[in-house]
């Protein structure tokens, strides 16, 4: 009886169940540093058995692990869920089988690194340049609910995680494969405790570091009221008036303690209003009620999520997403623009925008979109939302304090919210609305890679969202306050600012450009060499 197939599919449910477990259970990330185990033993045994077609099986092993922890995706869209863990997985599978075609040519642990240093170089890809991009599953976020072990983050950044999961993992097969093959009793003691040590130190050496890597304590403090409203979003525009809604918000701001008359922060969540025009952001319903509010406290100032929308007047098209409303009298057109943007204002009337850069593919961004735009123009109808993104970070500034503002997905990518400390930024503030995916594990993920961004940032972090989970996260990613899930909630806090700048953020994601520069070298070196074995 052949019993690989039991074999290969009890190996691939250990790896989606050690892997897909530090996504959705508390403080087991420490299993990715074991989860890729049963897959390069799965692989290992392909090879020696020659197994045919086995790009099913290590492509089926993506799929379940992209399913197990993302399925959530679907409370928003089925078929974006099936297409984000369809593709997703199909680029895993693509890194792993180049890295197969490497090890035929090339020989010991050399395709072992080409395999780490291209699935970083892909993670690095997915988090700066590519368009259509899904980080959600890159290694080093198995660590975003086990934040004492990577505060070391503020050094490497995320991506610093996904190398330590890699070299863990390797270390380990490493070991097995050598015991396996007899090499083990044939060395030396030297050998064999270098061996040994050389795992222990991959695997416990960065937690170890954790335990001396501690934030500043930072100073001096800043007030901060959050407000979560707790808006349905499949009925806010239908069940609600803008006015309703408006009056709720602001009758929650009304129980927070008013008495002192220091300056105050009041945080909204993404999307609060809609259809601002920005040239008459002044004459917008929302913003004259927030004035009013602000009058009454002074020391107030608010910073909440619109999508607006900018007008333009042009002979041609400003930009590949523009809405055409029409020719004018003189030849131009009114081009419109529409943005995912968060706008700060004072009591004095004046206020600030900052239109969201990262957008998500689909329901915000069209990608490649004088591809898509011309495909979607010939399919008919429209197909893909158009939001424009700013093409660069800015900060909010309230009184005399930067704020970066990441608006909801924004919160997912590291080495661009670096870009908020490096303009200034002495507090990070998250405004969100996770309330699409219901009660799954997708707003407790997107909660905790808040706590990422602290401790890559050493900033604090004081996070706004419609339904939940809104909180307070210290430098060193811990949550020093937060509300419950899907109810109306006012969090009041204080939080440190900071003007420091960490590693990380002086010197950028120096672990994905290494690992860039290692993948194409390895490459070069696999394409430039003979085959030297068959199977």
């Amino acid at each position: 009886m052949n019993r690989r197939p039991l074999i290969f599919a009890a190996l691939t449910l250990a790896f989606t169940l050690l892997m897909s477990l530090p996504w959705l259970v508390p403080h087991m990330g420490w299993l990715a540093l074991i989860g890729l185990v049963p897959l390069l033993i799965m692989e290992r045994l392909a090879t020696e058995y020659k197994v045919k077609h086995f790009w099913w099986w290590h492509y089926g092993a993506f799929v379940l692990w992209n399913a197990a922890t993302t399925w959530w995706v679907g409370g928003a869209t089925v078929g974006g869920a099936v297409f984000a863990i369809l593709a997703n997985a199909l680029q895993m599978s693509v890194v792993f089988g180049a890295f197969r075609w490497v090890k035929r040519r090339t020989r010991g642990m050399l395709p072992y690194l080409f395999l780490a240093a291209a699935w970083i170089a892909w993670e690095r890809y997915y988090l700066t340049v590519a368009e259509i991009s899904w980080p959600w599953l890159v290694l080093g976020n198995a660590f975003a609910d086990t934040t004492s072990l990577i505060q070391w983050y503020s050094v490497l950044g995320t991506l610093g995680g996904s190398l330590w999961v890699w070299v863990s993992n390797l270390s380990i097969f490493g070991l097995m494969v050598a015991l396996s093959d007899g090499r083990v009793a044939r060395w030396n003691g030297k050998a064999r405790v270098a061996a040994v040590g050389g795992a222990l130190l991959a695997v416990f050496g960065p937690m170890v570091w954790s335990a001396f890597e501690k934030p500043k304590l930072s100073e001096p403090t800043l007030k901060v009221v959050i407000g979560q409203p707790n808006y349905d979003p499949y009925e806010k525009f239908q069940s609600l008036s803008r006015e309703e809604q408006d009056k709720r918000y602001l009758s929650l701001l009304e129980q927070a303690d008013w008495s002192s008359h220091e300056p105050t922060l009041v945080l909204a969540p993404e999307t609060f209003t809609s259809r601002v025009l920005t040239d008459q952001v002044l004459q917008h319903e929302t913003f004259l009620r927030f004035q009013r509010f602000l009058k009454t406290h002074p020391q107030a100032t608010l910073l909440y999520g619109a999508s607006t929308i900018e007008r333009v007047f042009s002979y041609s098209r400003p930009h590949p997403c523009a809405y055409d409303f029409g020719e004018e009298a003189d030849g131009r057109h009114l081009w419109a623009l529409t943005h995912n943007s968060a706008i700060l204002t004072d009591t004095a009337g004046v206020y600030q925008l900052y239109h969201k850069s990262k957008l998500v593919v689909g329901t915000e961004l069209t990608p490649y979109p004088k591809v898509f735009i011309p495909l979607e123009n010939l399919l008919g109808g429209n197909l893909m939302a158009k939001d424009v993104g700013q093409p660069y970070v800015t900060c909010l500034k309230a009184g005399n304090v930067p704020i970066g503002t990441a608006i909801c997905y924004e919160s997912v990518y590291g080495e661009f919210c670096t870009g908020y400390v490096r303009r200034g930024a002495q507090l990070l503030a998250v405004i969100t609305n996770d309330a699409w995916w219901g009660n799954t594990p997708g707003y407790r993920q997107h909660l905790n890679y808040s706590r990422l961004r602290a401790i890559e940032t050493r900033r604090w972090v004081a996070r706004c969202a419609n339904t939940g989970i809104s909180a307070f996260i210290s430098p060193d990613g811990t949550i020093v306050d937060r509300t419950a899930w899907w109810e109306p909630a006012l969090l009041e806090g204080r939080v440190g600012l900071s003007t420091e700048q960490t590693f990380f953020v002086r010197s950028g994601d120096m672990v994905g450009r290494a690992s860039v520069f290692l993948f194409l070298l390895l490459l070069a070196a696999a394409l430039f060499r003979g085959t030297t074995r068959k199977y």
